[in-house]
């Protein structure tokens, strides 16, 4: 079974680097097109509104055929996507790959932890999402520094053609490596869409945008604030923003172990303070250090959240946990766009490059509150009911596809 999530995590590797490694070579590729950087941007929103997009719909497509081979198709979409845009002659043609590539995301990593969750017990399903997601963290890591690295020494298409290597490689390894879970009894778009009716589901999803958006709106505008207020020179940026990939590294793995014990109390912890250290970072950014250990702090905590929200969208949209799984990864780029949106008008009305780290500490306060409401629900909800079968609140996490 460790293989098998193995190669889901290569294939988390080669997602995460293509989506966070156009960031540093933005200005490469603005040059080579002739257009703006500003306009160059139009990259990382396109990807990020093709991810909102494309999960529902390709997980909805995925309905009519097996996990695996959904699994299989996505990275095979993935793989296109990244060749269009290491080949393509116009920007137009650029776009449109980093969109192709970005209709795999959400319904790879929605599918893909349904898939973890179901190789393993029950009690160890928050610890299997989280090795998937460790890919995307260790990308954050490695893969973005290095491709950042390739693209301004070779050129930015190499880039791109490695990542499409990666996810040949990712592919090949699920064909090999995954075994072939049935696909679930009753598997309907009609049967995933009611799991939508449950507030539970709907709140963890709103939990996700804005909890992850609080750690968005300070990381987006990071290299402004790292070099025009903390004193970093430009260089500087690459290495603190792959201290910020050690901390999501290290806050995935505590949040994996923890989400499977005390899922709730992790919740509450990990976004109470995400929401005090973003306040902090207020004060903390005129300071080198103390800004270095904060982005660090911003990455743990952040992604401390990402296991145990991804668990709660399964074990609450019971029997048909795919398309919200699938959504709930939609959701943490509709937080990122948000908040990088909410980051810049606060930048523009003059408030200066920390204002965005206010938005975040409101973002993950707002998370914080959803938290305790939805435990609120849920324990009227217990207690009113006192179990009946069939509750969604009570419901035992499926065990393995064969059981849905």
């Amino acid at each position: 079974m460790s293989l098998a999530l193995l190669a889901l995590t290569i294939g988390a590797f080669g997602i995460g680097t293509t989506e966070f490694v156009i960031m540093g070579l933005l200005p490469e590729i603005a040059g080579d097109y002739g257009v703006s950087i500003p306009s160059a941007g139009l990259l990382v929103t396109g990807y990020a509104l093709g991810v909102v997009i494309g999960a529902p719909l390709m997980t909805a497509l995925g309905t009519k055929v097996s996990r695996k081979r959904m699994l299989m198709l996505l990275m095979g979409l993935f793989t296109v996507g990244n060749l269009l845009s290491a080949l393509a002659p116009s920007f137009s043609l650029m776009l449109a790959g980093r969109i192709v590539a970005s209709l795999a995301h959400g319904a790879f990593f929605g599918i893909g932890a349904v898939v973890a969750a179901d190789l393993v017990a029950p009690a160890r399903r928050a610890g299997a999402i989280a090795t998937m997601f460790t890919g995307l963290t260790v990308a954050n890591i490695v893969g973005v520094p290095l491709g950042t690295f390739i693209g301004q020494a070779v050129g930015w298409r190499v880039t791109f053609a490695a990542v499409a290597a990666l996810g040949i490689v990712g592919l090949l390894g699920i064909a090999k490596l995954v075994p072939a879970l049935p696909r679930p009894q009753g598997a309907q778009l009609r049967r995933e869409l009611a799991a939508f009716r449950n507030a539970q589901v709907v709140l963890a999803m709103a939990m996700t945008v804005l909890g992850f958006g609080g750690v968005f709106a300070a990381i987006t505008y990071i290299a402004p604030m790292m070099t025009g207020v903390a004193g970093y020179s430009d260089g500087s940026v690459t290495w603190l923003l792959v201290l910020f990939g050690i901390g999501m590294f290290f806050g995935n793995l505590i949040g994996g172990r923890l989400a499977d014990r005390k899922l709730m109390p992790l919740l509450y912890g990990a976004l109470g303070g995400l929401a005090v250290v973003l306040a902090l970072f207020t004060l903390t950014a005129h300071n080198k250090v103390l800004a270095a250990a904060t982005i660090l702090l911003v990455g743990a905590l952040g992604f401390a959240t990402v296991p145990p929200l991804q668990k709660r969208v399964l074990d609450q949209a019971h029997g048909a946990p795919t398309l919200a799984s699938a959504v709930n990864i939609g959701a943490f780029n509709l937080g990122n766009a948000l908040s990088a949106w909410l980051g810049g008008l606060v930048i523009a009305a003059g408030f200066g490059y920390t204002a965005p780290n206010w938005v975040g500490a409101a973002l993950a306060a707002a998370a914080l509150a959803l938290a305790l409401w939805s435990a609120a629900l849920e324990r009227r909800g217990t207690a009113r009911t006192d179990a009946p079968a069939g509750s969604p609140v009570n419901a035992p996490a499926p065990q393995t596809a064969g059981h849905h």
